[in-house]
């Protein structure tokens, strides 16, 4: 898989003041991946096609199936007739909790609670993580460079962004789908896979703050996470439970701070090595 894959190109007709033209337009490719951990098909996500080896990772760490990247012992991406199988080797520990689960996720763009069998499920216990100090002008050079780092987005106008960015605002990494829950999992197994350290920077997203986003970044000890769009009321409460920052409604001049940790709280987490 490369970044041409991410696109394809399909005829259209614009109607314009009365008249119309036909030309080529650049269309997102949306496609089934199927994560397959030692042979069981576990979830199909509607995803793009790019990035899939990252998406394995940050899905595999967000969703609580691996603890540490360590235990991902190999990743094969196939094509095949009716979408993608991303085959993964995991340690046989995590392989047998991921069976007891017995949890599928068919469903739709990014979705990340379809299949989940019961209201506990839904709602996992968040751990704390420490929020970093993240000044207003960081947020805004963030902003300001996101949409470079969008080079899909761009082409097609269908897709999502997440982008870590350091404590300057500088946009170190960046990924891209269909699904915002999809763009984040990449970027998070991006991070994993290159070994950064999720405390000394924040996220990105072009999307709005859901519930499932302040989990995954809590579980990869992200604490500070930014929205283009709104957060929902269940994010918001997340967030507080984990002394997450958030930050929605990232526009050009301004945003707004939903969770803003103590500075005592944010210290009494980094002394306890949280």
């Amino acid at each position: 898989m490369n970044d041409d894959d991410s696109f394809c190109q399909a005829p259209v007709e614009v109607h314009r003041g009365g008249s119309a033209e036909r030309r080529e337009d650049s269309i997102a490719v949306e496609t089934p991946v199927a994560l397959v951990y030692n042979g069981i098909s576990h979830a199909v996500m509607m995803a793009t096609p790019a990035d899939l080896k990252d998406f394995a990772l940050g899905f595999s760490l967000t969703e609580g199936i691996l603890q540490t990247p360590d235990e991902l012992y190999g990743v094969e991406v196939r094509e095949e007739a009716t979408g993608v199988a991303v085959q993964l080797e995991i340690a046989t520990q995590r392989f047998m909790e991921l069976k007891q689960r017995r949890r599928s996720l068919a469903g739709r763009t990014g979705c990340g609670l379809c299949g989940t069998e019961s209201l506990e499920q839904a709602i996992r216990p968040i751990g704390r993580v420490a929020a970093p100090d993240v000044a207003d002008g960081a947020i805004q050079r963030a902003l300001e460079a996101l949409r470079w780092h969008q080079p899909l987005q761009r082409e097609t106008g269908a897709t999502h962004g997440a982008a870590w960015c350091d404590l300057g605002g500088q946009v170190a990494l960046a990924r891209e789908d269909v699904g915002r829950h999809n763009a984040l999992d990449k970027l998070i197994g991006a991070l994993m896979a290159r070994g950064f350290d999720a405390r000394r920077g924040f996220v990105l997203v072009s999307s709005r703050a859901s519930y499932e986003m302040v989990q995954k970044c809590a579980a990869a000890g992200i604490g500070c996470l930014v929205a283009v769009s709104a957060p929902t009321s269940l994010a918001v409460e997340q967030a507080r439970q984990a002394g997450l920052k958030l930050v929605g409604f990232a526009r050009s001049g301004r945003h707004v701070i939903y969770h803003q940790p103590t500075s005592e709280a944010v210290s009494a987490i980094q002394a306890s090595g949280g």
